[in-house]
C-alpha cells in the first residue's frame, strides 16, 4: 500500500557549531582535551571561590551569574534553611518516605518525591506565576489588589481557597510557618521590597484565613534577588530537596511494617 506524504522541505536553519555557554568555562590539560584542568564559574576559578566564598554565594553566582552583596547572600542562606525540608505532613515528603520504605533504589527517592513537589496548587509548579504576579502588583497599593481579588475570588465548598499565586489558606487556616519565615527575612538588612509588598497583602488578606503560602514567600525572595520568573520552580524544588531525600533514607532500611496500614477490619470484600 503506498502511503502520501507531505514534500519534504528544508526549515532553512542554520544550527550553531557547538553548545555554547556562559555559565561554566573548562581549560582542557595539555595532554587530555576531554579533562579539565580548571574550572570557572561565571569567571570566577572555582578552586578561588571555593578558599574564598560559602555554597550559598556560588550557588546565586551559578544561577544570576554575579556574586551576591553579604546582604543578599544572608537572605537566600535564610530562605535555604527555611526551605530545607517540607514536613512529614507534605505530599511530596509521604512520596519519599513510600519510595523509601518500599524499598525502591534510593537514587530513585528524590525523582519520585520531586514530581510530586511539582504541583501547580502551593508548591514548585505555582512559583513562575507567583514572580510574575509579585512583580506586576508590587507598585499598586496592596488594599486594593486584595479587595479586588476577594471580589473576584468565591470561596470553594470544599478544601483550600487560593486568592492569588503563593497566597492562600493551609488546611482552611493562614499558614504560621510560612508567617514566621517571612517575618525572619524581614528582619534582616536586605529585605526587598516585593517581600515588604507581599507582607502588607498577606496582613489585607489574613481576616480572611489567608495568608503566606511557603510557595509564595520563595517567590518573593526570588523576585528580590533578581531571579528569572521560568527558574523559580526548579530553585524551589533545590531547596526542599535535602529534607526529602533524609525522610526517604530514613525509612529505606525500615521494614514496611514502620509504616501504618489500614486494618484487616476496615477492609470491605464486595461479592
Amino acid at each position: 500500500m503506498k502511503h502520501e506524504h507531505d514534500e519534504v522541505r528544508s526549515r532553512n536553519e542554520s544550527f550553531s557549531d557547538r553548545v555554547v555557554t556562559r555559565i561554566w568555562d573548562e581549560e582542557p590539560c595539555p595532554d587530555n582535551p576531554y579533562l579539565a584542568n580548571t574550572n570557572r564559574c561565571h569567571g570566577y576559578d572555582l578552586v578561588e571561590l571555593m578558599e574564598k566564598r560559602s555554597f550559598v554565594d556560588v550557588f546565586y553566582l551559578l544561577f544570576r551569574g554575579e556574586l551576591p552583596t553579604p546582604e543578599e547572600s544572608k537572605i537566600l542562606e535564610t530562605l535555604m534553611i527555611g526551605l530545607i525540608n517540607p514536613g512529614p505532613r507534605h505530599s511530596a515528603t509521604r512520596a519519599a518516605m513510600n519510595a523509601g520504605i518500599g524499598k525502591t533504589d534510593t537514587l530513585h527517592i528524590l525523582p519520585i518525591s520531586m514530581m510530586v513537589l511539582g504541583g501547580a496548587f502551593a508548591d514548585a509548579g505555582v512559583i513562575e506565576e507567583g514572580i510574575r504576579f509579585l512583580r506586576k502588583q508590587r507598585r499598586n497599593d496592596p488594599s486594593e489588589v486584595a479587595g479586588r481579588l476577594l471580589k473576584e475570588s468565591e470561596p470553594p465548598t470544599e478544601g483550600d481557597r487560593i486568592l492569588a499565586p503563593g497566597f492562600g489558606s493551609l488546611y482552611g487556616s493562614v499558614d504560621p510557618y510560612s508567617k514566621n519565615l517571612v517575618n525572619t527575612i524581614l528582619e534582616l538588612p536586605g529585605a526587598g521590597p516585593v517581600v515588604c509588598w507581599g507582607a502588607s497583602f498577606a496582613n489585607e488578606i489574613q481576616s480572611n484565613n489567608l495568608g503566606w503560602l511557603r510557595a509564595g514567600v520563595a517567590a518573593a525572595v526570588f523576585a528580590d534577588l533578581g531571579f528569572q520568573p521560568r527558574a523559580g520552580g526548579g530553585l524551589f524544588q533545590l531547596l526542599n530537596a535535602p529534607g526529602l531525600l533524609a525522610h526517604g533514607l530514613e525509612l529505606a532500611n525500615k521494614p514496611i511494617t514502620a509504616m501504618p496500614f489500614i486494618a484487616d477490619d476496615h477492609y470491605v470484600i464486595e461479592s
